[in-house]
């Protein structure tokens, strides 16, 4: 299976698909209540207008080979960051900002350590504990 899209609660849809369009995200469907984005390798995301206030736990993470040259171009539209560039211990660089209803955003490079880092899990014991579980 594949992940298809995530969809953010926001409190001002104005505001928020403005905010994206800036990110640079082709804005594909437009309604009062929903909105959706298009990345640049085909997925999707969406933002559902909540008028209730409420806490966003979630972290969406939008990766980008060149990080360091694409926050500095979001800077120089006037986005704020509360993490500029700055490598992880778990072998990825980050950038981390909020949208405009407080949604937390990581901006991040991680390269193969994505999905390969030095500690992935051995693919053998992974299927050993399927064949457990069922």
């Amino acid at each position: 299976m594949n992940l298809n899209q995530i969809t953010l609660p926001v409190n001002n849809m104005k505001q928020a698909t403005e905010f994206y369009v800036l990110l640079g995200f082709l804005f594909i469907v437009d309604t009062p209540h929903y909105a959706r984005f298009e990345c640049p390798n085909g997925a999707s995301f969406s933002l559902s207008l909540n008028e209730e206030s409420f806490s966003n736990g979630a972290t969406i993470y939008f990766e980008n080979e060149d990080l360091d040259f694409w926050v500095e171009a979001l800077i120089s539209k006037g986005i704020e960051f509360k993490q500029l560039p700055t490598d992880q211990s778990y072998l990825w660089r980050e950038a981390v900002l909020l949208d405009p209803s407080g949604n937390k955003i990581k901006l991040y490079h991680a390269g193969v350590n994505r999905l390969t880092p030095p500690w992935r899990v051995n693919l053998k014991s992974h299927y050993k504990l399927i064949k457990t579980i069922r």
